[in-house]
């Protein structure tokens, strides 16, 4: 409880099931570790151009193409060996995209199976599924 200077209003945390899972830390964590994540990639492939290169500008274009398919490429490059400048600038924009992907799958894994929140999964799942449409299946 905490007492506020001069007044008799506490605050007390709501009340309910207390797991002891810190949720909101894990999702800070999640969304910490991929932007930072993102930028060090992005970072990496833009210095390496500016080395091999003399310049700073990527230029090219990824439309007409689908996280899925974008992903599939990279990874087909990885394998093959092929380190270039591009596929790092790449695998930091597919982190990027991927950080609230992951945030809202984990939010769905909390929701159904530490709080057991079937309102909440739904809307979780709703969400998830409209994500994985537009990641994946456009």
């Amino acid at each position: 409880m905490i007492a506020l200077e001069g007044t008799t209003a506490r605050h007390e945390p709501p009340k309910g099931k207390r797991t002891g899972f810190d949720m909101e830390g894990l999702v800070g964590y999640i969304l910490l570790i991929g932007v930072l994540l993102s930028m060090v990639l992005i970072a990496i492939g833009v210095v390496y151009y500016w080395l091999t290169t003399g310049r700073l500008g990527i230029v090219y274009s990824i439309s007409g193409m689908n996280l899925f398919g974008f992903v599939l490429a990279e990874i087909r490059q990885m394998i093959a060996g092929a380190f270039r400048p591009r596929l790092f600038v790449n695998l930091g924009i597919v982190v990027l995209m991927l950080t609230p992907y992951i945030r809202v799958f984990a939010s769905m894994l909390y929701f159904a199976f530490v709080e057991h929140n079937l309102k909440y999964t739904l809307f979780t799942a709703f969400v998830f599924s409209v994500l994985s449409y537009s990641l994946f299946l456009r």
